[in-house]
């Protein structure tokens, strides 16, 4: 039985565990939480307590990856708040201490389409890079960071903005006024395909590379929120007049490398 280590067990983490368990790898999960070491443990994953700082790993990081051969880095930023914190530090910390003194050969880093930066064109993996925000720049920094390394191979996964389970786009902006770029286009996607997308490559065996991962589905910010907040009876949201727009994430490359059918399209 092949062990796969994943570094946060959240919103994604979690249910993405419980299926790469049905699929019959035995699955090291990690939390900073005690209080959710039960339930982790319950869905059948070998759980543990592991917290990064930029100097230091908390917790017994050396069985978190013992045996495992494949490695997902699934842990946001926190930059923001009264203690920011230096994620790339973190990684750099992570990466040194733990990663390098382990059976590692193949990381899976989930990232961010943030990294491009928010021009009105159509984006590609071949697209140049521009972050405008302090968390684009530290994902971008920690991608070359990892793929610096020899000792494994990692694929960078860029996800754009996170739907499904406890995320619901419609009621996030239900009710707000004066929402900025009516005309940009959505770039989003669902739970349910960011697990699938994760597994493709995991069976696969997809390392090395850099993919998009977005719905091919991008109608205006505000078509899409307008519809949605009726589709539930929820207060419309009120857009300021401004006909700036933004990016399109292309999936092509995933579509046709990965020969991925997405399972969310016009109904995320």
């Amino acid at each position: 039985m092949e062990h796969i280590s994943i570094l946060g067990c959240g919103w994604l983490g979690l249910p993405l565990a419980e299926h790469l368990i049905q699929k019959g790898f035995s699955i090291k999960g990690s939390t900073t939480s005690p209080n959710r070491i039960g339930e982790l443990e319950s869905k059948e994953i070998e759980a543990f307590i592991i917290e990064l700082s930029a100097d230091e790993i908390s917790g017994d990081y050396e069985a978190f990856l013992q045996n495992s051969k494949t490695l997902i880095i699934d842990i946001p930023p926190k930059l923001r708040g009264e203690n920011p914190e230096s994620f790339v530090g973190k990684m750099k910390t992570f990466i040194q201490k733990a990663v390098l003194n382990s059976s590692i050969e193949k990381v899976l880093f989930i990232s961010s389409t943030s990294v491009y930066g928010d021009e009105p064109i159509n984006v590609t993996e071949e697209t140049i890079e521009k972050p405008e925000t302090l968390s684009g720049k530290e994902l971008l920094e920690t991608e070359h960071l990892l793929h610096q390394q020899t000792a494994f191979k990692t694929t960078i996964l860029r996800f754009g903005g996170l739907i499904g389970g406890s995320r619901n786009p419609a009621k996030s902006l239900s009710g707000k006024s004066n929402i900025a770029t009516p005309n940009a286009p959505i770039n989003l996607i669902h739970q349910d395909d960011c697990i699938g997308i994760i597994t493709a490559i995991i069976v696969q065996n997809f390392w090395g590379e850099k993919i998009n991962a977005s719905a091919p589905f991008h109608p205006t910010r505000k078509e899409y929120y307008m519809a949605k907040a009726k589709e539930l009876g929820l207060p419309l949201p009120e857009f300021e007049e401004n006909k700036a727009s933004g990016k399109v994430i292309d999936s092509s490359k995933l579509i046709s490398k990965l020969n991925y059918n997405f399972i969310h399209v016009e109904d995320i």
